[in-house]
C-alpha cells in the first residue's frame, strides 16, 4: 500500500509540471489547447479536387491548417513543444485553412512544392509518421498530389504576348514563383540556379538529382528550357520537377533572366 502511495505521488510530482508547463509556448502558440473549432480545416469554397481535398485533410492538415488536430500528448511538455515548433513552421510554409487567400502563382508554386517534399520522403514528417501511421503517402496518393500539381488553374495573361524577352520581367517572376524550390546560390528542393544557362543538367556537384536527370545529357538552352518550363515530365519523364509556367511570354522572359546570370 504504501509503495502504491508513493508511486502515485511521484506520478503526480512528475505530471503536475508537465501540464503546467505545456501552457507556456516557448515556440508560440499553435493552438493546441483551445477547443476545436467548428469549421472546416480547409473551407469548403477551396477549389479543390474533392480527392485532393480529402488527402490533404487527412494526411497535410494536421500540422498545415489553422484547426491542429492532436491527441492526448498536446497536454503534455515538452512534447507539446515540439508539436508547436513544427506546426508553426508548417504554416509558415504554406496553410490550407487560407488557400484562397493565395494568388494563382502562389498556389501553383505550393502544389509543385508539394510533390517534390512528398516524393523525397521530406513529407510527412518522419516524426509524426511514426505516431500516425495512416499518414504516409502511398504511391496512389502521390499520383494524385502530381495530377494536380500539374494541372493550372492560372487565367491567361494576354497583355505581354509576343513582345520581346524581357530578362526584368524574368526576375520578377524568379522571385515570385521560382524561389520556393530555387535559390541563385544555394540548394534547397531544387539545385542552384545561377550559371544554368549552358550548364549540363545533373552537373551540380552534391546535388541529389534523379537518375532520369543525371542520365540526360542535356545542355540548357533556350530550347531545353522552354521544353523543361513548359510540361517537364514530357522533356524528361520521371524527373522530380512538377512545376510548369504555361504562358509562351513567362518562359521566354524567364529564359532571358537565367541567361545572363552569371556563372
Amino acid at each position: 500500500m504504501r509503495l502504491a502511495h508513493m508511486a502515485s505521488w511521484a506520478l503526480a510530482l512528475t505530471v503536475t509540471p508537465s501540464l503546467l508547463l505545456a501552457r507556456v509556448h516557448p515556440f508560440g502558440d499553435a493552438g493546441l489547447t483551445r477547443p476545436a473549432a467548428a469549421w472546416a480545416r480547409i473551407p469548403p469554397q477551396t477549389a479543390m479536387p474533392a480527392g485532393v481535398r480529402s488527402l490533404l485533410d487527412a494526411k497535410c492538415a494536421d500540422c498545415h491548417s489553422s484547426t491542429p488536430r492532436a491527441p492526448l500528448y498536446r497536454n503534455f511538455a515538452p512534447v507539446s513543444w515540439l508539436l508547436e515548433r513544427d506546426i508553426l513552421k508548417a504554416r509558415a510554409q504554406f496553410n490550407l485553412s487560407a488557400w484562397n487567400r493565395y494568388t494563382p502563382e502562389q498556389q501553383e508554386t505550393l502544389r509543385a512544392k508539394m510533390v517534390a517534399q512528398v516524393r523525397s520522403g521530406a513529407m510527412p514528417l518522419p516524426q509524426y509518421r511514426l505516431i500516425h501511421w495512416n499518414a504516409s503517402i502511398t504511391p496512389h496518393d502521390l499520383q494524385v498530389l502530381t495530377a494536380w500539381a500539374r494541372s493550372s488553374s492560372m487565367p491567361e495573361d494576354t497583355s505581354q504576348t509576343g513582345s520581346p524577352a524581357d530578362a526584368a520581367r524574368g526576375r520578377a517572376i524568379f522571385e515570385k514563383r521560382c524561389t520556393g524550390c530555387h535559390s541563385l546560390t544555394k540548394a534547397h528542393e531544387g539545385p542552384p540556379l545561377a550559371g544554368v544557362y549552358g550548364r549540363h543538367i545533373g552537373s551540380v556537384p552534391g546535388f541529389p538529382y534523379s537518375a532520369a536527370l543525371r542520365s540526360s545529357n542535356v545542355v540548357w538552352d533556350r530550347l531545353s528550357l522552354d521544353l523543361w518550363l513548359t510540361e517537364p515530365q514530357d522533356f524528361i519523364p520521371n524527373s522530380d520537377m512538377d512545376f510548369r509556367v504555361p504562358r509562351a511570354q513567362e518562359r521566354r522572359d524567364l529564359i532571358a533572366y537565367l541567361q545572363q546570370l552569371p556563372r
